[in-house]
C-alpha cells in the first residue's frame, strides 16, 4: 500500500478515533456520556429558562446565581463531547438527538414560583450527579481512567450547584 493510499483510506474512514479500549467500552462509555451530555443541555436550557423568567424580591440574586450555573453547565458540554470523540465514539448531532436522549424533564409552565425553580434545579442537579457516578462506575469497569477523572471534577461542580440551590431556597426560621 502506498503512502497516498494510506492517506486516502484515513480520509474515507468512519469517525473512529484510535483507542486501546475495547469496542464494547467505547460503545458503553460513549452511550452513557452522550445521555449525560443531552441531560447537561436539557439542564442548561432549563436553568436559562428559569433565569429569564425569575421574579420576586430576590430576583437579582437568583437571576445571577442561575446565570452563573448555566455558564458552568454550558462550559461542560465541549469537554464532554470531545471526550466521547477521543474514545472513538460519535456524539450529539442535533436538538432532536438531544431530545431523544435527555432524561431531564423540561418545564414549559407559564409561571413557576422562584423557590420552586430553585428546588427543581436542585433535584435535577442531584440526579445529574448520580448519573455521573453511574458513568464513573462504567469507566472503572472498562479501565477508562481519563474519563473517570474528568467525571470526578464534574461531580464536584454539580454538587456545588446543588448545594447553592439548596441553600438559596431554604426558608429562614421565621418561615420566609
Amino acid at each position: 500500500m502506498s503512502k497516498s493510499d494510506d492517506i486516502t483510506d484515513r480520509r474515507n474512514a468512519p469517525l473512529a478515533t484510535p483507542t486501546d479500549l475495547k469496542a464494547k467500552a467505547t460503545r458503553d462509555i460513549a452511550g452513557a456520556m452522550n445521555a449525560i451530555l443531552a441531560d447537561i443541555y436539557g439542564l442548561y436550557l432549563k436553568t436559562k429558562n428559569f433565569h429569564w423568567h425569575m421574579s420576586g424580591p430576590h430576583f437579582r440574586d437568583y437571576h445571577l446565581l442561575l446565570d452563573d450555573q448555566a455558564d458552568q453547565l454550558f462550559a461542560m458540554t465541549d469537554p464532554v463531547a470531545e471526550r466521547i470523540r477521543k474514545l472513538g465514539g460519535s456524539t450529539l448531532r442535533s436538538i432532536g438527538h438531544i431530545a431523544r436522549l435527555q432524561r431531564v424533564s423540561d418545564n414549559d409552565a407559564d409561571y413557576v414560583e422562584p423557590l420552586d425553580m430553585l428546588a427543581e434545579l436542585c433535584e435535577d442537579n442531584k440526579t445529574l450527579a448520580a448519573r455521573f457516578r453511574e458513568a464513573h462506575d462504567l469507566c472503572n469497569e472498562h479501565r477508562d481512567i481519563a474519563t473517570a477523572s474528568l467525571i470526578e471534577v464534574w461531580i464536584d461542580e454539580t454538587e456545588r450547584r446543588t448545594w447553592f440551590l439548596f441553600e438559596a431556597s431554604r426558608k429562614d426560621r421565621s418561615g420566609h
